[in-house]
């Protein structure tokens, strides 16, 4: 459904916020949809992860996977945390348009004097540092409505009685819903056996070419066939086997270097593409007519053949 960013800096009353965005949505939303807050608290971050930049990536990573595990389309999820990182923010932003959900950003004002007067009266374990507060206040990168990770930008000064609650239910549950673009995609990967698949089919056309050169001069059009690896049970006993694959050949002889040569050339490329899913010209068929296909244009090519 949505992800709502809070930011603020540290001391802010970010929590006191979150916990009202969360009552006013869990009685206004509908029972199936679930509103839930997730906070260092929840994960058990306690605050001296920040007097430390190591401590801190770790305590971002733990917040962050506990964010990958609950957005859903379903659930109404509340960022409890001082998120001051714009780099931070954006990544959020692309984890929510990746799950499909709707994105805002609420941002708790309130002055550097303030925070530390609330951090002074905090019980240990949820107390800054003086200077760890003061060097947060400092690297503080403050939410803009003018990018569109943080939009829509809902500020809430420390000391607003009435904040606009209204309005960012309307955002999460009316807003628009960006849809991924290629950065936030999943990328589709390859079946596990496709380097076998390949390796396979490419070998066994070489030596066919080879065996059919060796039967009798070539040239033109020709047909080889090659064995499966796995026979599909829904073909007849003809054709469970084999595979068949059309190809043009030049009207000279082939040698078995020149053919290795261009089949380590198109494995290369293949392995590349086992690794990223798709390659320049589309997604790639895995399947060994797919590959048997592939290598034969590949050979056309490389032998100076036109189909």
């Amino acid at each position: 459904m949505a992800l709502i960013t809070i930011s603020g800096y540290p001391s802010s009353g970010k929590s006191t916020r979150a916990a009202q965005i969360h009552d006013f949505l869990s009685s206004t939303s509908s029972p199936q949809l679930k509103v839930k807050v997730i906070s260092d608290d929840d994960l058990a971050v306690d605050r001296v992860s920040y007097d430390d930049s190591l401590q801190e990536k770790i305590a971002r990573a733990t917040l962050f996977t506990a964010i990958t595990r609950h957005i859903a389309k379903d659930t109404i999820l509340i960022v409890d945390g001082m998120n001051y990182i714009k780099g931070f923010r954006y990544q959020l932003y692309c984890k929510a348009r990746e799950a499909g959900v709707r994105v805002a950003t609420v941002y708790v004002l309130a002055t550097p004097d303030q925070c530390r007067k609330w951090n002074d009266g905090q019980e240990d374990g949820k107390r800054y540092k003086p200077q760890t507060l003061d060097a947060l206040i400092q690297r503080f990168e403050e939410p803009s409505s003018m990018v569109r990770w943080d939009a829509p930008l809902f500020t809430i000064p420390w000391d607003d009685p009435t904040p606009p609650l209204e309005r960012i239910s309307d955002a999460v549950t009316t807003g628009i819903v960006k849809p991924p673009n290629v950065g936030t995609q999943i990328t589709p990967k390859a079946p596990t056996d496709a380097l076998r698949t390949l390796e396979h089919t490419t070998n066994a056309l070489v030596s066919a070419l080879m065996a059919a050169q060796a039967a009798g001069p070539l040239g033109g059009p020709i047909v080889l066939v090659i064995d499966t690896l796995e026979p599909s049970s829904n073909t007849s006993a003809d054709d469970n086997s084999v595979l068949r694959v059309r190809l043009t050949l030049p009207h000279r002889a082939l040698t078995l270097s020149e053919l290795q040569r261009l089949k380590r050339q198109f494995v290369a490329a293949r392995r590349k593409a086992v690794t990223l899913g798709s390659t320049e010209k589309g997604s790639v068929d895995w399947g060994e007519e797919g590959v048997g296909r592939a290598f034969a244009e590949f050979l056309e090519e490389g032998l100076g053949v036109a189909r």
